[in-house]
């Protein structure tokens, strides 16, 4: 019977799923398909530019996996602000508080993901739709007239 429980304990302790959330290597956030470091360089009002974008998504802490303008620290709705004299290919800014701001340094390309796509395949579904819809109007029209 004590072999029957331990075997049992055993089981059960090697059969849980155990999930552990991601130690991210640096904080980040992704603009228009580029990834920027999240420094500790505070930037003045006199630096900051237009506004350029927001967070969109957060980064999945147990997966890892991001798609559009993400962040693995920055909640959805934070700004993106061009960097005055600086280009955007380079560094970007990130309000951290109202006023406040921190500079982002672009690092490399965001990785793949089958999401960033969706916009393009929802326009291309709109735009064949509206091709049926006036196609079989011009067709209605042109049988009309011929009778």
């Amino acid at each position: 019977m004590k072999k029957i429980m331990i075997l049992c304990l055993l089981i059960t302790v090697l059969a849980t799923n155990q999930v552990f959330a991601l130690d991210w290597a640096y904080p980040f956030v992704v603009y228009k398909g580029g990834v920027y470091e999240v420094t500790e360089e505070r930037l003045t009002t006199g630096e900051i530019g237009d506004e350029i974008g927001e967070v969109k998504s957060r980064a999945d802490e147990y997966s890892g996996k991001y798609y559009g303008d993400a962040s693995n620290l920055f909640a959805r709705g934070t700004k993106y602000y061009a960097i005055e004299g600086v280009g955007p290919d380079t560094s970007i800014a990130v309000e951290v508080r109202s006023g406040e701001w921190v500079k982002a340094v672009y690092l490399h390309e965001a990785p793949f993901h089958w999401r960033n796509l969706l916009p393009h395949i929802l326009l291309g579904i709109a735009a064949f739709v509206l091709f049926i819809i006036y196609s079989l109007r011009y067709a209605s029209k042109r049988e009309t007239r011929q009778h």
